[in-house]
């Protein structure tokens, strides 16, 4: 058995330019709408390799940048001075041409570990107008999203849908080192919510992910969001 079909919603593209531009586009619609109606927006984005076309792309589109703040979907234990650093990329990638007022707040606090960065990093963050006006995720060959890695010792609270922590600390060895996460709630919550993904590879195990007995954690938000999630794909 498989996740109702509502829970997909594929948006191809013919390579990796295209979905950069056609997520871009969407994304900087609801930027705008955002802005429009409550006079802001509130965005977090995923790191890695696959966004940075999209990063590009959306970097480009005229809006209103001084009334949008990105935060990260997640983050590496690292400083921003480190090559792993989401918040470096976000920076070198994003907050640049159209983009480069934007206000970001990245995730990452010099700290003793990663749990008492993600306590200063949620003080930080309560600030904002929860929830968030767009979410972007990705997800990895090991069916992982955010930091929701399948060998984090909290992972059932990391996807719990009623777990309202803004930020969480995780201890993981698949993700390389500690790492920080919004957790669940915080995601499907937004206003749209988008996974961005490429290649064959992770086509199968997102399609893996949607069979009931399907640990991938990314199942957690298909099967929790509230509308169907836009796959945004180009082999």
């Amino acid at each position: 058995m498989k996740v109702s079909d509502m829970n997909l919603n594929w948006q191809t593209y013919p390579d990796s330019q295209a979905v950069a531009e056609g997520l871009a586009d969407t994304v900087a619609d609801k930027l705008r709408d955002a802005v429009s109606n409550r006079g802001e927006a509130f965005m977090a984005v995923s790191g890695g390799t696959t966004p940075k076309k999209f990063f590009a792309a959306l970097s480009q589109r005229k809006l209103d940048w001084s009334k949008v703040t990105v935060t990260l979907v997640d983050e590496r234990f690292v400083h921003e001075a480190s090559d792993r650093s989401n918040a470096a990329l976000v920076r070198a990638n994003l907050l640049q041409n159209e983009a480069a007022s934007a206000r970001f707040i990245g995730l990452y606090h010099e700290a003793a570990d990663a749990t008492a960065a993600a306590g200063q990093a949620s003080a930080e963050l309560s600030a904002q107008k929860w929830p968030l006006d767009v979410a972007i995720l990705g997800m990895g060959t090991d069916g992982h999203t955010a930091s929701f890695f399948p060998d984090a010792a909290n992972l059932s609270t990391l996807i719990d849908p009623a777990h309202d922590a803004i930020v969480e600390g995780v201890d993981t060895v698949a993700g390389g080192e500690p790492r920080l996460t919004l957790p669940l709630l915080r995601l499907i919550e937004a206003g749209f919510v988008a996974l961005h993904i490429e290649g064959s590879e992770k086509r199968r195990v997102l399609e893996e992910a949607t069979l009931l007995d399907s640990i991938h954690p990314i199942r957690a938000v298909l099967v929790n969001a509230r509308e169907p999630v836009p796959v945004y794909w180009a082999a």
